[in-house]
C-alpha cells in the first residue's frame, strides 16, 4: 500500500492529510498554508525528476536496441549487409573493382569484430544497470560505428555510377537500402531525443540516407526487317529460241 502511495505520488497524499488533521484541530491559515504550499513545489520537483529519469531510461534502452539492431542485421554474414552486397562483385571481370571488393573484405572483418564488441558491452551495461552512465559514449560510438559504415555504401554508389552491376546485385542492393534507411530514421529521432539529456553535438542530419540506385537501361536497337528484292520485271515479249 505504501509503494502505490510513493508511485502515485506523495505530496497529494500528505497535502491531502494535512488539509483535513488542520481543518479538524483549527490549525491556523497562516501556518497551513506556506507548508501546504512547499509540500506540493517539492512533490512537483520530485515527479518531474522521476518522469525525467524514467524517459531516460526509456531512451537508454532504445539505443541499446538500435545498437544491437545494426549489429544483427548488418553486419557479419546477414544478407542485408554492404559488405555482401559488394561480395557480389568479386565475380566481375573489371580488375579495379575486384581489388576494392577484396579489400572490402578485410574491412568487413574489422567492422564485424568492432560491432560485436560495441553490441556486447550494451548488454553488460543494461544487465549491471550502468547504461545511463555511459550513454553519451554509447552513443557517439554508435554514431562513429555508422559514419564509417556509410563510407562503403557511398563507395559501392560510386562504383555503381562507373561500371554496370548484374541485376542480381542492384535488387540486393535497393532491399539493404530500404531496411537500412528505416534504421538511420529511428536512429535520427533517437539522437533529437537524446540531445535533451546528453551532452552530445551530434545533429540528427549528420546521419545520412542511404541512396537507392536504378541500373542503366541499355538501349537495345529493333532489328530491322531485310526488305526483299522485287521480282525482276521482264520487259518486251517472250524469249524465243
Amino acid at each position: 500500500m505504501f509503494r502505490k502511495i510513493v508511485s502515485w505520488g506523495w505530496s497529494p497524499f500528505l497535502i491531502t492529510v494535512l488539509a483535513v488533521v488542520g481543518a479538524i484541530f483549527e490549525w491556523p491559515v497562516e501556518v497551513l498554508g506556506p507548508l501546504l504550499v512547499v509540500i506540493l513545489v517539492i512533490g512537483l520537483v520530485m515527479a518531474a525528476t522521476a518522469a525525467r529519469e524514467k524517459r531516460l531510461e526509456q531512451l537508454a534502452l532504445r539505443l541499446s536496441e538500435l545498437g544491437g539492431h545494426f549489429h544483427r542485421r548488418f553486419m557479419g554474414d546477414s544478407s542485408l549487409s554492404i559488405f555482401v552486397v559488394i561480395r557480389t562483385l568479386l565475380t566481375t571481370d573489371n580488375a579495379r573493382v575486384w581489388a576494392w571488393a577484396r579489400e572490402c573484405e578485410v574491412a568487413q572483418r574489422i567492422f564485424n569484430t568492432w560491432a560485436s564488441s560495441f553490441a556486447t558491452r550494451l548488454e553488460s551495461d543494461i544487465r549491471g544497470q550502468r547504461f545511463k552512465t555511459y550513454l553519451r559514449t554509447s552513443l557517439n560510438e554508435l554514431w562513429l560505428l555508422n559514419t564509417h559504415y556509410y563510407e562503403f555504401i557511398e563507395q559501392f554508389a560510386e562504383v555503381a555510377e562507373k561500371t554496370e552491376l548484374p541485376p542480381e546485385t542492384m535488387d540486393l542492393y535497393n532491399r539493404f537500402v530500404v531496411e537500412y534507411n528505416a534504421f538511420i530514421q529511428d536512429f535520427r529521432d533517437s539522437i533529437a531525443e537524446l540531445r535533451e539529456f546528453a551532452r552530445t553535438e551530434i545533429e540528427p542530419p549528420s546521419v545520412n540516407f542511404a541512396k537507392e540506385l536504378r541500373g542503366r537501361v541499355i538501349p537495345v536497337e529493333e532489328k530491322r526487317q531485310e526488305r526483299k528484292p522485287p521480282p525482276p520485271r521482264h520487259e518486251g515479249g517472250f524469249i524465243t529460241g
